[in-house]
């Protein structure tokens, strides 16, 4: 089973990974971990879309994405699960990542990628208040 956790930053994708991790024992990758597999981008690219496509129906993947560029990446057949959180959350938790202070311009990136995957079309949207045994149910019912 394929699982594409899909959120701007901070919004918790990586704590979901790993509640659903704990029932799945999945393989997790998050961003560009794939250029890992070869020494050439392109090559990695290939090589990681390859190993998704077999993890529709072969052994259990989570793929974090943040970045709308990795959407293309996802084979048919991906649980996709949108993850979102509150700007004024998301800010407070950057700002935690980056020892208590979140520069201008960081903050400004932040503001204008809030709600970027609003309207993106998914399995299940989720927020900070989801329940992980409601998850569970939605991804894996059997």
């Amino acid at each position: 089973m394929l699982i594409a956790i899909i959120g701007e930053n901070c919004v918790g994708k990586s704590t979901l990974a790993e509640r659903l991790n704990e029932r799945l024992n999945a393989n997790i990758y998050s961003g560009k971990d794939y250029l890992r597999l070869e020494k050439n981008p392109s090559a990695a690219a290939q090589s990681f879309r390859e190993l998704l496509r077999a993890s529709v129906t072969g052994e259990n993947i989570i793929y974090l994405i943040t970045e709308k560029e990795h959407l293309d990446l996802l084979p048919e057949g991906t649980f996709r699960i949108v993850l979102t959180a509150e700007l004024d959350d998301i800010k407070e938790r950057f700002r935690e990542r980056m020892r208590g202070h979140l520069p201008p311009p960081v903050e400004k990136m932040l503001e204008a990628k809030h709600g970027m995957y609003d309207d993106l079309d998914c399995d299940l949207k989720l927020t900070a208040d989801y329940c992980i045994d409601d998850v569970i149910g939605r991804v894996n019912p059997a």
